[in-house]
């Protein structure tokens, strides 16, 4: 077992304390290099160190963590986000595919992200993740630009606004985009309604989560139908009908 050389960047002093401790005695393939409190002795710290893993908050004394992200320069380690609140950051991470840890700090999560870290570094996955992560929290507070869909050959990242429509089959989503490209995604339907109905998509059936930017028609009917910018058809459940025209209205 490779050792995961990390850093801990927390202002508080006592979480700093835990989360060592908690390291310590459950990830045993974990080594804390240094431990750092602000955003510009964390920078420095990890310029020093050259850590595989980040442990980083996300507020700390007037900064964020996302500030660390956009001074450290190239950004070649794994980050694990940690924060007191289930917050709007919260749902950046997500459309990131970033791994956060919520305060208190559960044992069974730490473990289960450091595993992950773990195969990222060991894949050498991309940080575009990070770079996405500031480019989403830049713009305003409610709409996010590109999603990290994780598919069988990795992640890839697409803009929401080439998003025609999702289709659910079993635990997976297929994702068909702009220009005809189609991803097969290893999460489920309901995973990106949670993410995505914020952000012009709407569920109009079980099966299909649809970008309503994209609809070119719609038909009445008992449920109705609606033709997209593909020129594909997407049946209407009759219980989405309703709250469907009301987001069309809205």
């Amino acid at each position: 077992m490779s050792i995961i050389r990390s850093i801990i960047i927390e202002d508080e002093e006592k979480a700093r304390s835990n989360l060592m401790q908690i390291l310590g005695d459950y990830c045993k393939d974990v080594e804390v290099v240094d431990s750092q409190s602000n955003v510009q002795d964390g920078i420095q710290s990890i310029q020093k160190h050259n850590p595989d893993l980040v442990f980083l908050d996300v507020h700390m004394q007037g900064e964020t963590g996302f500030d660390l992200l956009e001074q450290v320069g190239k950004i070649n380690f794994e980050v694990i986000f940690t924060t007191a609140h289930n917050e709007y950051a919260v749902k950046a991470f997500k459309f990131s595919a970033i791994d956060y840890l919520l305060k208190p700090i559960d044992i069974d999560e730490l473990v289960n992200a450091v595993k992950k870290a773990g195969e990222k570094i060991q894949r050498n996955m991309t940080k575009e993740r990070y770079e996405l992560i500031i480019e989403n929290l830049k713009g305003r507070k409610s709409t996010f630009n590109k999603i990290a869909l994780p598919t069988s050959e990795g992640l890839v990242f697409v803009k929401l606004s080439d998003i025609i429509r999702c289709e659910a089959e079993d635990n997976y989503t297929h994702f068909y985009l702009v220009g005809g490209e189609h991803f097969l995604v290893s999460k489920t339907i309901k995973y990106f309604e949670e993410l995505l109905t914020d952000q012009d998509f709407f569920r109009i059936h079980q099966s299909h989560l649809i970008n309503i930017n994209h609809i070119a028609e719609y038909h009445k009917g008992e449920g109705g139908y609606a033709i997209m910018s593909d020129d594909s058809s997407v049946i209407i459940s009759r219980r989405k009908k309703e709250a469907f025209l009301a987001k069309l209205s809205s």
